[in-house]
Order: structure tokens, then C-alpha cells, then sequence
């Protein structure tokens, strides 16, 4: 047809399509994910440099001679370092970890670092999984990183339980960067599963933190686990946008921009449903908290900006053709940012100048805003009739309690039976009528015995 025509008619039409979709990209780094969620504030947002310091002190070989500490420390006292494990103590099943008991916060945490490239068997977690292979609570997951997770409870649960029996009124914080943000982030899925093994701790004492965190967990388990689960982005951050096999992409990493590219040509030219569908596709987990401190076409970086929210689609499907795209992943830069985010939300408040009365009251209004937009997200999630997404009669929420009424029963569903706390209860309810706890054993779903074969990658 171009050469009847004399004109150049379908390469024309070829050049420009290129160039739109190379406009379109140079523009993404402006964070268009995140342009139409809200705007986060200093009291939710307030532990993620302070836990990313803590990730950064796994690092040091002697925290009371510490080496390579940022300005102003790591805020963290050594002698409260209840245990820390280096890659002798894991047997290469996971990454060093310690727990750290913070009584200045009124915390118990657990935090895991992140992949070391000279290490073979850190490789070899992220290569173990492929497309369906793991299922966990009615989704998929990524194996490699579920048998670390069940790794690191089976061998610190104990420590944990006693921790905290002897600080009941404590949190039970995960945090992990990288790799160890996936281990962290399938964690809590297995200890909200075994909550009996920890002493029965309440679900809303349990919380991860996943920073710069790998695609580990099919849609409906990122979205249910929103109340608990926090990830963390920085800007351009590659990991959470890799949809490709993991194994591809280390096994490439010398030739990682070729590969992102191609991977990026895949992704922006697929379907958003067809990705929806594909219920072996991994996402990034939880809530999500976005980082933006850059504009497009500019260059040095601008004062950060956090905005977060719980998407159902536009999860950071498509990777970034930037020059940051790899820098933005490591944990250095992502401290830094946190704390100048946060310093600046910080700066506002003062300005503000709100009282102590009316901070209770935000911190209150924050909470009923997730819950709400926790439940937008599970009925967007539902509406959009993706495989195996939570209904909005998730669990037994449409069964009516005990004692109560068919009215009483009614006027809950209408009102409270979509926030934290009726969801919360509900969900214990479940747990207590159809997994019991037997009187010589503490193990709620998941006995020893399944546990050593998910270890061994056995079939239960």
C-alpha cells in the first residue's frame, strides 16, 4: 500500500506511534499512579524513616561502634536489640533480620533486610516461584518468599510470644526492605493466620511496613490485608512495577535496562482487564504510600510530596523508563526522602499549630477515611468481578452474631459492618467457630507438619 501510494503510509503511522508511547514515558515519572489519591499526613506516615534506619542498622556489624550511620544515628538503642541473625544463624534461608523491642514507641519489631548481590542463595528465594505455584488463603503468592516467611515464624515465634506477654500492650511491627519487604509482607499474612501461636494477639496490634516491596501477592490478598500491610515506593522504584518473572530479571542484571524496556513495551501495550483476570498476576502488597520528588522534564529533586492510597487497578502496572528507576530502590535514598517528607509535613503542622484535642480528632478522621477507603477498594475490587477478590460479604460479615436480632443484625450491616473494628470481629469469630484451638496444642490453621512440607516444598 506505501508503494502504490507513494507515500510512507503505514511506517508514518509506525513513527508515530513510537514517538507517543516515548512522550508518554518520558512524562510518566511525574508519578501518574498517584495523581488522584490523597495526600498522606505526618501522624500515619511518622514511623517509616524510623524504620527505615532500623533496616539500615541491620548492616553494621557492631551497632555499639556503628560505622556507617546517617545524620543524627539510627535512633535505636543496642542494648534493647533482643536478637540479630546474619546469614550463618539463617542458613541462607532468608536475609539477616533482627528484633528489636522499642519501648520509646511501644513496639516489638521484626525487621529484614534486604538482598545482597554477592550472596547466591538470596537469588535463589526470588527464583523459587513460578506463576500458581503457592496458594495462600484463597490467592497466589510468591513460594520463594512464602517458605522464608514461614522460615523466620517457626524459628521466632516463641521469642515473639514472650515478648510480648511481657509488654501486652506493645504493637507487633514487620518491616523489611527489598527482598526482606516481601518476606515481611507474606509474614503477617501467616501470623494473622496462626494469631493463637503469638498468645492470640488482636489483628489491629499487628502491623508490616514494606519498603520498596516486590510484586508478592495476587490482587484480593493485597487489597484484604490493607489494614495491616503498608508499602512504601519511592518515585520510579523498578521492583514494584516488575511484572516479569523475577529470575529474568536477575538473571539479566547486566543488561537490566534492555530488559525493563522490553518489559515495559509488554505492559503498556496489555490490556488492563486481561491483566486483571490473570489471577496468578502478583501485585505490590497492601496500602500503598508514593513518594514523589521529581517533576517530568526537570532536573534536581523537589521538595517530596506523599500521597497514598488503596488502588484496585493502576497498581503500579507499568515500569518506568527513567534513569532513577534502580536508584530509587535502594534504602539510603528512600531514608533520606521519608524524613524530608516527613520533616515537611512536620513543618506544617507547626504552622497549623493544632492542638492536642484537635490532633486526636484527625488521627480519628484519618482512621475513618481508610476504613472507608478500605472498603471502596473491596467493592471496586468485587464490582470489577476479578477471580477470587474479596465480595463484600467477605468472610462470614453476612452472618448475623450471636445474640443478636435479625433487626439489630440488619442495622449493623448497613452501618458498622464495613469498618475495621466489625470486620475485625467478625473475622475472629470466624477463626474461633471453624479453627479451633484444641487444649495440647497452640497451632491454629497451619500444623507443623504442613509447615515443614511448605519448607520443603512438598505437597500438604
Amino acid at each position: 500500500m506505501s508503494i502504490l501510494c507513494c507515500v510512507p503510509v503505514l511506517e508514518c503511522v509506525y513513527c508515530l506511534g513510537c514517538a507517543h508511547w516515548l512522550w508518554k514515558k518520558c512524562l510518566y515519572t511525574a508519578g501518574h499512579e498517584s495523581e488522584n489519591w490523597g495526600l498522606a499526613t505526618s501522624d500515619e506516615f511518622e514511623p517509616i524513616p524510623s524504620l527505615c534506619r532500623l533496616i539500615l542498622a541491620l548492616y553494621e556489624e557492631d551497632l555499639h561502634d556503628p560505622m556507617w550511620a546517617p545524620p543524627g544515628g539510627y535512633g535505636i538503642k543496642p542494648h534493647h536489640v533482643i536478637l540479630k541473625k546474619d546469614y550463618d544463624q539463617t542458613e541462607g534461608r532468608v536475609t539477616p533480620y533482627m528484633i528489636y523491642l522499642d519501648h520509646d514507641h511501644g513496639d516489638v519489631v521484626l525487621a529484614i533486610r534486604g538482598l545482597n548481590l554477592a550472596k547466591g542463595n538470596d537469588y535463589a528465594v526470588l527464583l523459587d516461584n513460578k506463576l500458581g505455584q503457592a496458594k495462600f488463603d484463597g490467592g497466589y503468592v510468591h513460594n520463594g518468599l512464602l517458605k522464608a516467611a514461614i522460615w523466620v515464624f517457626e524459628e521466632e515465634h516463641k521469642v515473639l510470644r514472650e515478648l510480648l506477654e511481657a509488654n501486652p500492650s506493645y504493637s507487633l511491627t514487620f518491616v523489611g526492605h527489598s527482598l526482606g519487604a516481601g518476606v515481611v509482607s507474606l509474614l503477617v499474612l501467616f501470623v494473622i493466620q496462626n494469631r493463637a501461636r503469638l498468645g492470640n494477639i488482636e489483628r489491629k496490634r499487628i502491623r508490616c511496613f514494606a519498603i520498596a516491596p516486590p510484586r508478592c501477592m495476587s490482587l484480593h490478598l493485597a487489597v484484604t490485608y490493607a489494614d495491616v500491610i503498608n508499602s512504601v515506593v519511592l518515585q520510579d522504584d523498578f521492583l514494584p512495577r516488575t511484572t516479569t518473572a523475577l529470575e529474568d530479571v536477575f538473571k539479566s542484571i547486566i543488561c537490566l535496562p534492555c530488559l525493563l524496556c522490553l518489559t515495559c513495551l509488554k505492559d503498556t501495550f496489555t490490556f488492563e482487564e486481561k491483566k486483571l483476570k490473570d489471577t496468578r498476576r502478583l501485585y505490590a502488597p497492601g496500602r500503598l504510600y508514593h513518594i514523589i520528588v521529581r517533576k517530568p522534564l526537570r532536573l534536581g529533586r523537589y521538595p517530596p510530596v506523599v500521597r497514598t492510597a488503596v488502588p484496585v487497578d493502576g497498581r503500579f502496572e507499568q515500569i518506568v523508563l527513567s534513569c532513577n528507576a534502580t536508584a530509587d530502590h535502594a534504602i539510603i535514598w528512600i531514608e533520606r526522602e521519608s524524613q524530608r517528607a516527613l520533616d515537611l509535613l512536620l513543618e506544617e503542622d507547626q504552622v497549623m499549630q493544632i492542638p492536642v484535642e484537635q490532633k486526636i480528632v484527625r488521627q480519628k478522621s484519618i482512621v475513618e477515611d481508610h476504613d472507608e477507603e478500605y472498603r471502596a477498594a473491596i467493592m471496586k475490587a468485587a464490582s470489577l468481578n476479578i477471580p477470587m477478590s474479596p465480595s463484600p460479604s467477605y468472610g462470614t460479615f453476612h452472618d448475623t452474631e450471636e445474640g443478636e436480632s435479625s433487626a439489630e443484625s440488619s442495622i449493623e450491616g448497613s452501618s458498622s459492618s464495613w469498618s475495621f473494628n466489625g470486620m475485625r470481629r467478625k473475622w475472629n469469630q470466624f477463626i474461633d467457630r471453624h479453627f479451633p484451638v484444641s487444649d495440647d496444642s497452640e497451632h491454629m490453621i497451619f500444623k507443623n507438619k504442613e509447615s515443614q512440607a511448605l519448607l520443603c516444598g512438598q505437597e500438604t
